[in-house]
Order: structure tokens, then sequence, then C-alpha cells
């Protein structure tokens, strides 16, 4: 289990159980297309990579629009 998931305060820093799990899937959709990580990738797996990066605030919520943020003016 990834430590930092244990704890609130990272849903509380990104905004949210949903918001967190959109992140993640984001981050790692891009690690995976070629993507370099942020932080020390040594003995770590794809999602870990991502959590850490997260919780060393190398990436943000802020950094990436989510669809249900998306106004529609139509």
């Amino acid at each position: 289990m990834i430590e930092e998931l244990k704890n609130d305060d990272l849903i509380t820093k990104v905004g949210g159980r949903f918001r967190l799990t959109a992140l993640i899937q984001r981050r790692l959709v891009e690690l995976l297309q070629g993507a370099r990580p942020m932080v020390e990738t040594k003995g770590l797996t794809d999602i870990e990579v991502v959590v850490k990066e997260l919780a060393e605030d190398k990436i943000a919520a802020k950094d990436y629009v989510f669809d249900s943020e998306i106004e529609d003016d139509g």
C-alpha cells in the first residue's frame, strides 16, 4: 500500500477523492506515454511515482482541467 494514500492530507490537497483519482490516472497515462518523472523512481512502480510527485508538490490539480470544470456556453 502506498503510505501517502492512507492519510487524508493528499485528498485534501487536491480537492477530494474523485479529483485525486482522476489526477493520478491522467499523470499515469502521461508517464506511460513517455513523460519524464519529476521524482527519483528507483524501485518504485509507476503509480508510486505519481503519488510521490503529488506528495512532493511536483504536480498539482490546478495543472489539469477536468471535464466537470469546463463550462458549457451552449
